[in-house]
C-alpha cells in the first residue's frame, strides 16, 4: 500500500491506492476524503473513494475488472452504490457480503497523503470497522456465477460489460 506520492512515482495503482489518490486530489477540491470498503466472502475486497454530488452518491475507483471502476453520483444512498457493484463483483471465487464508510481522517495524525512507508495502517482500519451486511438470494449468485462462466469460457481474456447498470459507470 502506497501513498499518494508514491503512486505517482511508481505510475501504477490497485484499488485501494488509487481510492487514496483520489481522496487526496479531491480533498483539495472541498470533498472529504471517504473510503467505501466492499467486503467479499472470498477476502478480496475492493476499495472506492465515494464522494456527494447533488445530494446523491458516486465513486471513483479503478479495478482490473471494468464492472469494479467508478460510478457516477445518482444514488440515494451509500447501500444502493454498494449494490450497484453486486453483479460485477461475482466472478469464479467473489461475491459481495458487506460495505463499510470510513473517513481516512478517522486514522488520525498519520500521513496517508506523501509517506514514504508501506501504509498498512489504512487496509487495518479497513478490516476492523463494522461492515453493513448485503443479504442477496444464493439463487440469484448462481445465475450470476452461472453468466459468469459461460462469459469466460467464451471470453477468456475479456473483462464482463453485459451489466444493465452500465449506464452509471464511470469509465
Amino acid at each position: 500500500m502506497r501513498s499518494f506520492r508514491e503512486l505517482i512515482k511508481h505510475k501504477e495503482a490497485h484499488c485501494l491506492e488509487s481510492a487514496v489518490g483520489a481522496a487526496v486530489i479531491l480533498e483539495q477540491h472541498g470533498y472529504p476524503p471517504l473510503l467505501l470498503d466492499l467486503e467479499s466472502h472470498d477476502l478480496l475486497d475492493h476499495v472506492l473513494f465515494v464522494f456527494k454530488h447533488n445530494g446523491c452518491w458516486g465513486s471513483i475507483g479503478r479495478s482490473r475488472d471494468i464492472g469494479l471502476h467508478g460510478r457516477k453520483p445518482v444514488y440515494r444512498s451509500l447501500r444502493d452504490l454498494a449494490w450497484s457493484y453486486f453483479d460485477p463483483f461475482v466472478d469464479f471465487s467473489g461475491r459481495l457480503k458487506g460495505y463499510a464508510l470510513t473517513s481516512v481522517y478517522e486514522l488520525g495524525d498519520y500521513d496517508w497523503r506523501f509517506s514514504p512507508r508501506h501504509m498498512r495502517k489504512i487496509e487495518e482500519h479497513l478490516r476492523a470497522i463494522p461492515h453493513q451486511k448485503l443479504r442477496s438470494s444464493d439463487q440469484r449468485y448462481e445465475r450470476l456465477l452461472a453468466r459468469y462462466h459461460r462469459y469466460k469460457k467464451r471470453y477468456p481474456d475479456r473483462s464482463p460489460s453485459y451489466y444493465d447498470s452500465r449506464a452509471t459507470w464511470m469509465l
